[in-house]
């Protein structure tokens, strides 16, 4: 399969046969890296990181992903680039990809990351839009074949607000490799009713299926996989917490929420999760509004069910194979 010189914008780009490529190649370099050894295939080359939004698990991802390959990385944080303020986007595009062999942007529209591959000469990875997270489906496949050993057939409920780009991936990544995706929320929360009809055709001719439900027990019905992500993002007035906690307290995943899933059912989430009051942003929840826990219990987070730290680390190897494959 070659990928090389192929922009990683969204998981619609790409075929069922090319995501399944992307997430065997990762397991290949996942074994390798375990084995000890090196395989650093892109020696000498530079990668550029733009983080508009910052973020843990993404950006050490790419680092000792990139590291391993081989290459050097730079790191661009908010006030470390100038693009959209200074410089325009495609000038941004223009300038790096002279001087670097690929580039990561994190942040915001999905438009902005398009613009980015348009005008660039080199190839560019999306780390998160507002829209889509397509290195993290990559990451959420790969565990989920890990852990359950296949992923045509598996059916997959997500819990919470679906209407942006983990709802939007994980429907879409579904479509695409035949699961069978569940998107269990109120139906203010349910995802943009176009892109459903567009993963409803893909499914159908690769054997999955899209629902949208408001009902717990349908909606985790002999589940494999129950997944949930922060309710609200940092940043956001207070009437949007009170709001989204009002509407999404009935689908935080809790064991009751596995009742009905099959025994042998996981729990994932990208992360981080507030299950508990060991941070600042949780001790402040709990003081805005009473939770001591919010999309999921701390019951649920801690079982062994959960297999958040799997694919967090997941997240390494997988970025690391669509940098292999697309250079």
């Amino acid at each position: 399969m070659n990928l090389k010189g192929r922009d990683f914008l969204k998981l619609l780009d790409y075929t069922p046969e090319e995501i399944e490529y992307l997430v065997d190649l990762a397991a290949e370099l996942k074994d390798k890296k375990k084995r000890g050894i090196v395989h650093d295939l892109h020696k000498g080359k530079n990668v550029a990181l733009i983080f508009e939004k910052t973020s843990t698990r993404t950006r050490c991802s790419f680092e000792v992903a990139a590291h391993d390959l081989g290459m050097g990385t730079t790191y661009l944080d908010p006030s470390g680039s100038q693009i959209g303020k200074k410089e325009s986007i495609a000038d941004t595009a223009r300038v790096l990809s002279s001087m670097y062999d690929g580039i990561e942007y994190r942040g915001y529209g999905q438009e902005i990351v398009e613009e980015l591959a348009k005008y660039s000469k080199v190839p560019v990875w999306n780390g998160l839009t507002n829209e889509f997270h397509p290195t993290q489906m990559l990451a959420d496949v790969l565990t989920i074949k890990e852990k359950l050993g296949h992923i045509k057939g598996i059916r997959l409920t997500y819990m919470g607000d679906a209407r942006y780009n983990m709802g939007n991936s994980l429907m879409v990544v579904s479509a695409k490799l035949g699961m069978h995706f569940v998107a269990c929320t109120s139906e203010k929360y349910f995802p943009e009713e176009e892109l459903v009809k567009k993963c409803r055709e893909i499914a159908a001719e690769n054997g999955g299926s899209i629902t949208l439900t408001t009902d717990v027990k349908e909606g985790t019905r002999d589940a494999d996989v129950i997944y949930t992500d922060v309710w609200v993002s940092m940043g956001e007035p207070d009437e949007v917490w009170e709001e989204r906690i009002k509407e999404l307290s009935p689908y935080q995943v809790n064991s009751a929420a596995f009742e009905n899933a099959k025994d042998t059912a996981i729990f994932m989430h990208c992360l981080p999760a507030f299950h508990d009051l060991n941070t600042t942003i949780g001790r402040q929840i709990k003081e805005r509004f009473g939770l001591s826990e919010m999309e999921v219990t701390d019951e649920v987070f801690e079982s062994s069910r959960s297999v958040v730290f799997d694919e967090s680390e997941n997240r390494m190897h997988t970025i690391k194979a669509v940098m292999a494959a697309t250079l």
